[in-house]
């Protein structure tokens, strides 16, 4: 029987969060900071062995469709909602979706109002919108009094950020129909156009657990090692919100997820079913970049024991900069 989802517990406070306070500790006590990152339920590691990216499964919202509430959004009406009145959220976001063809999207964003006592004649009114950048949308009122319902929808080659390291970048596929909160967290990031202390700081290996293409081999026990990478995506000076549970479908092989409520997340190596439920997916890394992500689980590490549990982290974190950029690699 595959175990059950891996509880996670706050990981210990870095102590100043500024970006040079960081820098030194790692050069006074760099086996300290390390342990300071550990996460206290997070299982062990081992090398990875190298994979075709090929193996990586594409992103996909996983019939996803959800919003944010206290959200109206502006824009070029492609479908004006007093003559298209739905249900739900969900059923104005998969219309939205519909006029969605290969690469191009006639509509990116919609907005929905579904509180009846607030929304009087407008209720059900399914706006859509075509944004002029649809990263940087167009707001008109956010907030707890604002009777709307608002997402996005992004084109094939749409929605992509990049991980910029010195192994090179990581293409991340977000997905706003599963996890809308942490895509407008992405889109923050974005505007800041910095990511001062964000780093990976473990990696963990497939081992002899899992297959190539990141199946589990049968009777093999499922951990350690856990076939992942952890970083952290907590910018310095902006205060992270923590992440409420949004859509959280099977880890697969390329999927991107917050360890607990953030800012920790993870990179999956490998195919984790039997953690179904447990994290909420944000993205996915696009397929080719995968060897990007296999190469830095092959990077050195020592040993460490977080909370009772032995773990392996990067001898050297691994610093990243989050950058907007496309499915070709084209900025």
């Amino acid at each position: 029987m595959p175990p059950s989802a891996v509880p996670f517990s706050r990981r210990p406070s870095d102590g100043p969060r500024g970006a040079r306070a960081i820098l030194v500790v790692i050069l006074i006590a760099a086996a300290a900071t390390l342990l300071a990152l550990a996460y206290s339920s997070f299982p062990s590691a081992s090398r990875a062995t190298t994979a075709s990216s090929s193996m990586a499964v594409a992103p996909t919202d996983d019939g996803c469709c959800r919003g944010l509430e206290g959200l109206e959004l502006w824009g070029p009406a492609v479908k004006w909602g007093s003559d298209h009145r739905l249900l739900s959220a969900a059923a104005c976001c998969e219309s939205c979706k519909a006029m969605c063809k290969a690469d191009d999207c006639r509509c990116d964003s919609w907005v929905f109002c579904g509180d009846k006592k607030r929304c009087g004649q407008r209720f059900g009114e399914c706006w859509l919108k075509k944004q002029k950048d649809v990263m940087a949308p167009s707001v008109v009122a956010k907030g707890d009094d604002v009777m709307w319902t608002s997402g996005l929808v992004f084109a094939k080659g749409e929605g992509i950020v990049g991980l910029e390291t010195n192994l090179g970048t990581i293409r991340i596929q977000l997905l706003p129909g599963c996890a809308p909160h942490s895509v407008d967290y992405f889109i923050e990031v974005l505007g800041l156009r910095n990511c001062a202390g964000c780093r990976f700081y473990r990696a963990e290996g497939r081992g002899n657990l899992w297959d190539a293409k990141g199946d589990h081999i049968k009777n093999a026990a499922y951990g350690p090692p856990y076939a992942l990478l952890q970083g952290t995506l907590e910018v310095d000076g902006l205060p992270f919100k923590e992440r409420a549970k949004e859509a959280c479908p099977a880890l697969r092989r390329g999927s991107v997820a917050w360890v607990g409520s953030g800012p920790e997340f993870l990179i999956s190596l490998a195919n984790h079913g039997e953690w179904k439920g447990a994290y909420t997916v944000f993205g996915s890394v696009v397929p080719e970049d995968m060897a990007i992500a296999e190469e830095m689980a092959l990077l050195s590490t020592s040993t460490d024991v977080w909370s009772n549990v032995t773990v392996k982290v990067l001898r050297d974190p691994v610093y990243f900069k989050v950058k907007r950029s496309t499915s070709s690699g084209v900025p």
